[in-house]
């Protein structure tokens, strides 16, 4: 395919299946939810901020699971004339708001944490403990909805993360009643949520770290921009590769674009099977290529 100047293009553009339904967001919205209007009240009922904490966090998932579960709906929008990317980034700004109402909700939780560790308050350690069985039951099997898709999608990650951080800290408080119903040491309760909220902050830093990256256009941790780089520069002909760019469109859409410097040009045969094992190699399905037919001693790049 020939055009001005005598560059070629190439695009690529693969169907994508659609991931899991939607509906696993609304089941963990409705869970998560009902949950957190119980736990509340045993917080109330148990004077125990541990669980009236916990509730807060939990309450702070549930927004996480409306921006996510809103995300994957936008990201299956099409494209239209002004958003001709469609709506697929949503699902990382998503992921990124996901992440940081999870770092400010262990902010909260460790203020009150460290109150109480200083002026530890009698609690109801059997309520308390009922209580998180229910929690770590709820948020396990919310944890389970989001296993498949988590390793490809980092806005099922974030979800995912959440529920299972959750479910960590139900477990803790579980622990924590115990040992308080046992010895009557009421600062156990805000000593082990202190090591839970240091847990999650642990888990998370790797969940904001990607989604701010995916913001900003950097390519995907999982793409090696530089074997990319040397792929193209061998392809038979190429003199030199620029303006190369790799980044994701949404969170499981990587795309790349490049112009090759090949003084004999491109045809359509070239091309395709360039973007073709760019897919297969590096899971690369939207692809711009522009080939360039610069002589070597035009040519910048070729230095």
């Amino acid at each position: 395919m020939q055009g001005h100047g005598g560059h070629a293009h190439h695009h690529d553009h693969a169907h994508h299946h659609p991931g899991p339904s939607d509906k696993r967001y609304t089941i963990a919205i409705a869970l998560n939810l009902g949950f957190v209007l119980i736990e509340a009240t045993a917080g109330v009922f148990a004077n125990s901020t541990a669980l009236l904490s916990d509730a807060a966090h939990n309450l702070s998932d549930v927004l996480g699971l409306a921006l996510a579960g809103g995300a994957a709906w936008l990201a299956k929008r099409q494209a239209s004339e002004r958003r001709t990317y469609g709506y697929s980034k949503a699902t990382v700004l998503a992921a990124l708001a996901n992440a940081l109402v999870l770092v400010i909700a262990c902010g909260g939780i460790l203020w009150e944490a460290l109150s109480r560790l200083f002026a530890p308050e009698a609690t109801q350690p059997l309520l308390v403990m009922a209580v998180a069985a229910v929690g770590v039951v709820i948020n396990g099997a919310t944890a389970m909805l989001f296993l498949a898709g988590r390793k490809e999608d980092v806005n099922v990650r974030g979800a995912y993360l959440h529920m299972l951080a959750d479910a960590g800290v139900s477990a803790a408080v579980i622990v924590a009643g115990a040992a308080i119903w046992l010895t009557q040491a009421h600062w156990i309760d805000p000593a082990i949520s202190v090591a839970v909220v240091l847990l999650i902050l642990w888990g998370t830093w790797g969940l904001l770290r990607e989604s701010l990256d995916l913001a900003l256009d950097a390519a995907p941790a999982h793409i090696d921009v530089g074997a990319v780089r040397d792929f193209l520069a061998g392809q038979a002909g190429v003199l030199a590769v620029h303006d190369l760019h790799v980044w994701a469109m949404g969170a499981t859409k990587p795309a790349l674009t490049a112009h090759l410097v090949r003084p004999e040009g491109g045809d359509d045969a070239f091309l395709a099977r360039v973007s073709d094992e760019i897919a297969q190699r590096f899971g690369i399905n939207h692809v711009t290529l522009q080939v360039e037919r610069t002589q070597r001693d035009d040519c910048a790049e070729c230095d």
